[in-house]
């Protein structure tokens, strides 16, 4: 049998960097307690920066690397105690495709303290549909019903409602009862898509993506921001009293500008989410409220299956804004 298998890996060949599919041996990767045979991966707006390195701030700190910021697959062999063979898995972040060698490729060799069981609920395509977009998505939604923002509250804005995070915070919302207003950049092309998703309203990007006044009418009881920039500043002036803005993307710019007022006139909380390296009890309450609460139909709406070949192109189509919704890389095809 052969020890040999597929991967995309990040390196600096004839001084061009970039991620090409490859073949590794099990001896390229690094010693780990927990070896996993890798069924899915996925494509996220970071795996587009590391594969194609234009990021400005290098993705990958220790190439040759392998790409991929989730997997999900099964466990082979371990010699930590928590894992046995057969264990179903999936890592989000941790420094994948970063520090680690992540989940485009057909094995990994994983540190037992990065995995999550994937819920008994989820198959695992639909976990690497989820991904790391997904699972953004729902610590989004965690931290606005820990702010205390009911339904009755008022409306939700979730803006980069087209991309990965944004499509499942939608449907999320949605089937949480609350009324979701989407922002895109394709309102018009993706009007019905959104809207089955459970978008009760669509506003275009030109509208939150301008300069805007300090203060703006009261009108979004929380945020699921995946944008940044302008975007970011608009939302917080039109967040209401107590309100809560969640901040999870830059696709729309790494800088904005604010003022104080919405803070100490409103009160309204800006909140960070962090995914790559957020606490394991997080993660697993995460992955277990997307198990009780995602409506799985409306997930199968949102996400292709695509091959590990294919990578590299849809790395450069997510940067340039051509990816709607959730694409998962089945590493075996």
């Amino acid at each position: 049998m052969s020890n040999t298998f597929n991967a995309i890996v990040f390196d600096n060949i004839n001084d061009e960097k970039k991620g090409r599919l490859t073949q590794l041996s099990t001896t390229d990767l690094r010693d780990e307690k927990v070896h996993v045979d890798v069924a899915y991966s996925t494509v996220n707006f970071k795996d587009g920066l590391a594969v194609s390195q234009h990021s400005p701030v290098p993705i990958v700190q220790k190439p040759p690397l392998v790409c991929g910021i989730d997997l999900a697959g099964t466990v082979t062999e371990s010699s930590d105690p928590n894992w046995q063979a057969g264990d179903r898995v999936l890592v989000n972040g941790y420094g994948l495709s970063e520090r680690h060698h992540g989940g485009y490729a057909q094995k990994a060799q994983l540190n037992p303290d990065f995995l999550i069981r994937v819920p008994d609920a989820i198959s695992l395509e639909q976990a690497m549909a989820i991904g790391t977009a997904g699972y953004t998505a729902m610590l989004c939604v965690l931290a606005i019903e820990d702010h205390g923002v009911k339904p009755e509250d008022g409306k939700v804005l979730v803006t980069g409602a087209s991309g990965g995070v944004g499509t499942i915070a939608v449907s999320l919302l949605s089937s949480l009862g609350y009324e979701v207003t989407a922002s895109s950049g394709r309102v018009a092309e993706n009007a019905d898509f959104l809207k089955g998703l459970g978008a009760s309203e669509l506003i275009n990007r030109d509208e939150l993506a301008r300069d805007c006044k300090p203060i703006e009418s009261e009108t979004w009881s929380a945020v699921v921001d995946c944008v940044g920039g302008k975007t970011l500043s608009t939302a917080i002036a039109q967040t209401k009293y107590a309100g809560i803005v969640t901040m999870c993307g830059l696709t729309g710019g790494a800088e904005f500008t604010s003022s104080v007022i919405p803070f100490i006139l409103r009160g309204v909380k800006l909140s960070g989410i962090d995914s790559v390296m957020a606490p394991l009890a997080i993660r697993q309450r995460a992955w277990n409220r997307l198990a009780e609460v995602l409506d799985l139909n409306k997930l199968a709406e949102i996400y292709t299956v695509e091959p590990l070949a294919k990578v590299p192109e849809l790395a450069d189509q997510i940067l340039q804004g051509k990816v709607k919704g959730r694409v998962v890389i089945d590493v075996n095809a």
